[in-house]
């Protein structure tokens, strides 16, 4: 067993069962011991595969886009882009390469700031970013990202997805959902279940009287109070811009189908689906779909318009055809460019897989 099992282990001795949320927050940030907060190689060699893994070509056209959105405010003020969940800095040094290239003249008012609470990944990222220093900046907390007036874009690409999550049994009898928490029994991690606490009960999703009485016992649904808040509280900052997400996630109909009746939940080591969610904890990617309804909701309710929600393929795609629409004003396309983008974008690769969304403030 190693030494962050232990650390849960102790808490649960000390505290009570902890709900699945506070198990995946220490597995995968606990300091110095979390999947996260160690060096991880991502891409072939590592546990999982990333757009960014594919080659600079992501961070190429989203540079192009937001030199697009950036471009259009004519005002002098500073611009800034603004990334939540960068891990090593790889995109931001694709997006401010090809913003070097092409439109400088938007690099000299910009200002990228990397909202980065673990000084270990921050560590990594300077090292990545070191020849961007003086234009890059970071912060600990969304909150603190430009606090000065200016066009911004707010962004993250997989970062959601990886906020711990509650995980909710349906009580077929009852008509309402479960916590599942997390004990330990004879040094093993094991699952339990127990009524919801107010806090979080008050944030359950409602299920309409026809499903309640089909939804079968037993079904599994992934609840993310955290991805909310800082959904919503990224859009309280966003006075001027865009405010978007690249990430795998379901719109509610989907989360509800009869074939997700386990949830959406997976561990990830060596690019596969690994054993049980509580087995060996700080040693492989936990990850779950992120509720794009429930997102989508806290941006309106902080006065933030939906521009749209699709699929990578077609958010990149729409992406291509204004770089074709100005000749000499993006990368030539060589046959590894070509390559990239195909598994960007195609729908057997990660252009289904993933979903953009977009909202926006005037």
């Amino acid at each position: 067993m190693n030494r962050l099992a232990l650390l849960i282990q102790e808490e649960i001795r000390r505290d009570g069962p902890i709900s699945f949320a506070r198990f995946m927050e220490l597995a995968l940030y606990a300091p110095g011991l979390g999947y996260y907060e160690r060096q991880r190689e991502i891409g072939r060699r590592g546990d999982f595969f990333t757009s960014v893994s594919v080659g600079p070509l992501l961070g190429e056209l989203l540079g192009f886009q937001f030199a697009q959105w950036l471009g259009r405010d004519g005002a002098p003020n500073r611009l800034h882009i603004v990334e939540a969940g960068a891990h090593q800095g790889a995109l931001a040094a694709d997006i401010l390469g090809w913003l070097r290239k092409w439109r400088p003249d938007l690099l000299a008012r910009l200002e990228y700031c990397l909202v980065e609470a673990s000084p270990a990944r921050r560590a990594w990222q300077e090292q990545t970013l070191r020849d961007w220093l003086p234009l890059v900046k970071w912060v600990s907390d969304i909150a603190e990202a430009c606090p000065e007036p200016g066009s911004r874009i707010i962004f993250c690409n997989e970062f959601l997805d990886a906020m711990p999550v509650h995980r909710l049994v349906w009580d077929a009898a009852g008509k309402k959902w479960e916590e599942c928490v997390v004990a330990c029994e004879k040094g093993a991690f094991v699952s339990r279940q127990a009524p919801p606490p107010p806090e979080l009960a008050e944030g359950l999703p409602r299920i309409a009287p026809e499903l309640a009485a089909v939804l079968p016992p037993g079904f599994v649904l992934e609840h993310s109070p955290a991805a909310v808040a800082w959904w919503k509280k990224a859009a309280a900052t966003l006075a001027r811009g865009k405010l978007l997400t690249i990430d795998y996630g379901l719109a509610e109909q989907e989360r509800l189908r009869p074939e997700r009746s386990g949830g959406t939940l997976r561990t990830f080591a060596r690019h596969h689906a690994g054993g049980g969610l509580l087995d060996n904890p700080g040693e492989c990617d936990i990850t779950a779909h992120i509720d794009f309804c429930a997102i989508e909701e806290a941006g309106r309710a902080a006065g933030l318009a939906t521009e749209g929600l699709m699929e990578q393929g077609q958010f990149l795609t729409k992406i291509l055809a204004q770089t074709l629409a100005e000749p000499g004003g993006f990368e030539a396309w060589t046959p590894a460019r070509t390559r990239q983008f195909q598994t960007l974008t195609h729908p057997d690769h990660l252009g289904r897989a993933f979903r953009v969304l977009i909202q926006s403030a005037k």
